[in-house]
């Protein structure tokens, strides 16, 4: 004989089943408006940045502060603050659309950016950089537009003229151009984790992956 209480035992496992699909889903919602609306995770992949920016260095990025872009028009909605003299920002590449940058704002709209033997002027001023990193002490000496001396000019509306810490070793305005202000993803906030693949561990050794991991970077406030 069948006992009269499996119909009811189904129906709560049923219940509970779908109850903890609505908290999953739930919870999946929440995560993807955080990250489209709120905080990115990014991986640092190159040397552009150091000693800011390491290789291996995952970072979270504001998407708040600096408001969103509505695709097909020009500004922002929900703007907190605009971009700023060294703020850290990761932004859509000019070039290749479907990459993403990380570099630091070093003019905004109608500054007068110069550059010569490598040091920088905004409006006139040397710009103090304690940041910036050389890798050699060689002078390109070029002023159209070369990697350590460049002629003044006046940044237009809606544009940023960004550059990398590790100056003799990044791929930046000097190069390619200013950034669309509407291109701006958004704000570095810190590094939430950070890994160095190059210290030798190897795959068959998972016990020493620890020491694989820079420590003393978690929680690193960007500025």
């Amino acid at each position: 004989m069948k006992s009269a209480s499996l119909p009811d035992e189904g129906r709560r496992r049923k219940s509970k089943l779908r109850e903890y699909l609505e908290a999953f889903g739930f919870a999946l919602l929440i995560a993807l408006v955080v990250r489209t609306l709120v905080i990115q995770a990014f991986k640092i992949p190159s040397s552009s940045m150091e000693n800011t920016l390491l290789i291996g260095d995952h970072i979270f990025v504001n998407k708040f502060l600096y408001g969103y872009h509505i695709p097909f028009t020009k500004g922002r909605t929900l703007q907190f603050t605009i971009p700023r003299k060294g703020d850290i920002v990761v932004f859509v590449y000019p070039v290749e659309p479907e990459k993403d940058f990380i570099k630091r704002v070093v003019g905004v709209p109608g500054d007068t950016v110069e550059i010569r033997l490598k040091r920088v002027y905004v409006n006139g001023q040397p710009l103090e950089e304690s940041y910036v990193r050389y890798a050699d002490g060689n002078i390109i000496d070029d002023f159209i537009r070369g990697r350590d001396n460049l002629p003044p000019f006046k940044i237009p509306p809606g544009k940023l003229f960004v550059l990398g810490d590790n100056r003799d070793r990044s791929y930046d305005s000097r190069f390619w151009g200013l950034v669309d202000t509407d291109a701006v993803i958004g704000k570095a906030m810190f590094i939430y984790f950070s890994i160095d693949w190059s210290r030798g561990v190897r795959w068959s050794e998972p016990w020493r992956y620890p020491e694989l991991v820079r420590w003393g970077r978690i929680g690193h406030l960007l500025h």
